[in-house]
């Protein structure tokens, strides 16, 4: 997240034209990425059960079939980036923004492939437990992110200025390095031993890759779901003019970073209760699944105080104009409102990839979005004149809608509900 969360503080200062241009490319970028990233992430409950019942064979084919998954979805993915222009424009964005932001997602098209195989090797890590790897990549690619940044929008070193299409290719450049640079610690150290097969025909049996895609595609559609969410928010803010946009742009980029703190509790909830129910361990996969509700609602706990209180001080991270500094101050207290929620909903989210039922959530969002929350931010936005305030109340309801409802089925379906001793009339506690 730190990717696009740089890139927008530097383009930003490139110009706001080049920030709105930004801001409606990613939208694109999030939408069709995070359905191709869920889809793979079909890997989770298949990896974390095979590491707790210790069947290492499993382990090791399921992220074969997930690296075959990740080629098959990034051809997809690829193409998809092609229509970011047309898409745009058929949304109403200024001819202008759109051809920006089109330019900026064509030099990206090379890095989709090393965007989803790095994310094949990073949930098989992630399920065995072995998390440092990627952090230590992610750290190392992010600091480089910033270098190339600075010396392909703004110029450098003989490199001409390149502006948008600069931070672009820089983005490109750092999947790029992060699958890679995964790659090698993992020859390196070593760390594929004791749960890999050498390739064979296995990796494209037909019924182990359904597997993946069944556990998968629910959860693409998921995170499809509410990242269109917040996507079609989005374009609600570009029908509003550039200074909306980019203010969206702006309190949305920081939201999004806060949402990597309970997105890493849920990420270590899918583990560790897939763990526990490989094992067999209903009661303590129960336990857990709480912990990491609580866990998820004060991080995000925190992080509302923080836009509450810096409401004035944190858009100056990214602009210095007033109009739009003055426009983000008065919708962070509106973000700082539903990060319990967003917390709570991406962690229930975890549990329920971790069970190996990820159909849920996918209900929930659209229920909770498409009927009730986008229908309302419309009605706020446009007809009551609210502009970007009925646009992001519109988007609380939502979160709030979605983490109640993970709440309610976590007491009634939770963990403990997959014990095949457990009486099916009892509550689960």
């Amino acid at each position: 997240m730190l990717l696009g969360f740089v890139d927008t503080l530097m383009v930003g200062r490139f110009s706001k034209e080049a920030l709105a241009a930004a801001v409606l490319a990613n939208v694109w970028i999030s939408g069709t990425s995070f359905f191709a990233m869920g889809v793979v992430l079909g890997m989770d409950p298949i990896i974390t059960q095979a590491h707790g019942a210790r069947d290492a064979e499993r382990a090791g084919l399921c992220l074969q079939r997930g690296v075959v998954v990740a080629l098959g979805v990034s051809l997809v993915l690829a193409l998809s980036w092609v229509l970011t222009g047309p898409f745009l424009r058929l949304t109403g964005q200024s001819p202008e923004l759109s051809a920006m932001a089109h330019r900026y997602v064509l030099v990206q098209i090379p890095s989709a492939v090393f965007l989803l195989l790095f994310t094949a090797l990073r949930q098989y890590l992630q399920g065995r437990g072995v998390l440092w790897p990627a952090l230590v990549v992610t750290l190392v690619a992010n600091g480089l992110n910033v270098v190339f940044n600075r010396l392909l929008i703004f110029g450098g070193l003989g490199i001409p200025a390149l502006g948008l299409e600069g931070a672009g290719i820089s983005t490109a450049l750092t999947r790029t390095l992060l699958f890679v640079g995964l790659l090698v610690i993992v020859r390196a150290r070593r760390l594929h031993h004791g749960a890999w097969l050498p390739w064979s025909r296995r990796a494209l049996e037909r019924k182990g890759l359904a597997e993946v895609l069944r556990y998968g595609l629910p959860v693409g559609v998921q995170f499809s779901l509410e990242v269109w969410a917040f996507a079609t928010a989005t374009l609600m803010a570009g029908r509003l003019g550039t200074v909306a946009v980019a203010a969206h742009g702006i309190v949305l980029t920081m939201a999004s970073l806060t949402f990597m703190v309970p997105m890493g509790v849920s990420h270590g909830a899918v583990t560790h209760i897939g763990n526990l129910l490989g094992e067999g361990a209903f009661a303590r996969a129960q336990r857990a699944s709480w912990v990491a509700f609580g866990l998820g609602a004060v991080a995000m706990s925190i992080c509302a105080l923080i836009f509450l209180l810096g409401r004035d001080a944190l858009p100056l991270l990214f602009t210095t104009e007033p109009e739009l500094r003055v426009l983000c101050a008065t919708i962070l207290p509106i973000a700082a409102a539903f990060q319990i929620f967003d917390g709570v909903q991406v962690v229930g989210a975890g549990i329920l990839r971790g069970m190996g039922r990820t159909a849920p959530a996918a209900w929930f969002n659209l229920l909770a979005y498409w009927a009730l929350s986008l229908p309302l931010a419309g009605w706020m936005a446009f007809e009551l004149g609210m502009g970007l305030r009925g646009v992001w109340w519109g988007l609380a309801l939502g979160l709030c809608i979605v983490a109640l409802l993970m709440l309610f089925w976590n007491r009634l379906r939770g963990p403990a509900s997959l014990d095949p001793g457990r009486d099916p009339g009892a509550h689960v506690s």
